[in-house]
């Protein structure tokens, strides 16, 4: 059966602008009925790295926050501090981010929690018996909160092609040991060739797993957990996934995790996508590429699988904007995700979420 997935545009004029619209659709996709009176609601989105500003904009929030609100609950702001070393590695360093970023409590009417405490270690084991994981270790704020509204940016992803509504809950709410459990498979290799040997890498390294010899850089498996963090800071891509080992599991732990994520709030969420400065890659690096396409719109729904196929098949049914990374797929039609990076099959993590009961792929499109 399909699942509706509501959507605006970007369109405005005096009779309506775009946050009037934006709470008519929070309220169409079916805010009233996840929410109750009283209930402690947490609001899962990407504060964005120090250096980033693809990130949703906080006005944006606020209104979201406000229609939360209006229903007689108290909303707090939440995502999960990060494995790799960046601005978002332990709570205060993440909570500086997010108000430097502009989510302060004077621009958003509600306080941000860093959901899995001071070093990324406060965490609940939910019981999920997948195929991959018995247990999942969730944030204990998201866990403990009466119900989860997801709102994340859509954009590209390196090791998932595509980040959306199962990357936002599913890694983003994980404490540390749960995300290095995800990315336990993704384990990085040096094509010495390529190494010139700058040590940015190690510099980035939280594990101190990189070291040199002759002036290469190598790996010890033995501490390196997976983060990924020196592929993105490679400059000239010697360090790279075992792709075909890697990915497909990746997708498929972290399709686990939203499961885990979910399991105490049936009918308790409510998952929103903001189809707009859709960069090639994820907000965790401190920089953001040109977007790929042009700003489409916002989509939500109750069912996070059809929402973000929704959202994959509105970006590749866009022409691609010229002077951007893409070089491939650029047509209406074409998939871009596979463009950017044609070694992830990310149609994975739709496929498993579907097969594990998540939601369905097949969508009604309901413009509002």
């Amino acid at each position: 059966m399909a699942s509706k997935v509501f959507f605006i545009d970007f369109r405005a004029s005096y009779k309506e602008n775009f946050v009037k619209k934006l709470k008519r659709l929070v309220d169409t996709a079916g805010l009233q009925a996840c929410i109750k009176k009283r209930d402690l609601v947490a609001l899962k989105l990407h504060f964005g790295e120090w250096g980033n500003t693809a990130f949703i904009r906080p006005i944006y929030i606020r209104h979201i926050i406000d229609a939360v609100k209006a229903a007689g609950a108290k909303p707090f702001l939440t995502d999960a501090n990060t494995l790799y070393a960046g601005s978002r590695g332990n709570s205060v360093d993440h909570l500086r981010t997010a108000l430097e970023n502009g989510f302060a409590y004077s621009v958003l009417n509600a306080p941000v929690l860093i959901a899995d405490g001071l070093r990324g270690k406060s965490e609940v084991a939910v019981p999920i018996n997948q195929k991959h994981c018995e247990v999942a270790y969730i944030a204990t704020e998201v866990v403990e909160a009466d119900a989860l509204i997801s709102v994340a940016h859509f954009k590209g992803h390196e090791l998932t092609g595509f980040g959306g509504a199962i990357k936002n809950v599913g890694m983003g709410c994980a404490s540390r040991r749960g995300k290095m459990v995800q990315h336990s498979d993704v384990a990085p290799k040096v094509k010495q060739k390529k190494c010139v040997g700058c040590g940015e890498c190690a510099l980035h390294c939280a594990q101190q797993a990189i070291y040199f010899e002759e002036q290469k850089a190598r790996i010890d498996p033995k501490r390196c957990i997976g983060c990924g963090e020196c592929i993105l800071v490679c400059e000239t891509g010697a360090i790279q996934i075992q792709w075909s080992q890697s990915i497909p599991r990746f997708l498929e732990y972290m399709v686990e995790y939203t499961a885990g994520v979910l399991k105490n709030k049936r009918g308790k969420n409510l998952f929103i996508n903001f189809i707009n400065n859709i960069s090639p890659a994820c907000d965790c690096p401190p920089y953001n590429d040109a977007p790929i396409v042009q700003d489409i719109g916002v989509a939500a729904g109750t069912d996070p699988v059809a929402l973000d196929q929704a959202c994959v098949d509105l970006v590749n049914n866009e022409a691609a904007l010229p002077h951007t990374c893409m070089e491939t797929g650029m047509g209406p039609g074409e998939d871009k995700f596979k463009a950017l990076y044609p070694k992830v099959d990310w149609p994975i993590q739709l496929d498993y979420a579907e097969q594990i009961g998540l939601g369905s792929r097949d969508y009604e499109l309901v413009k509002i």
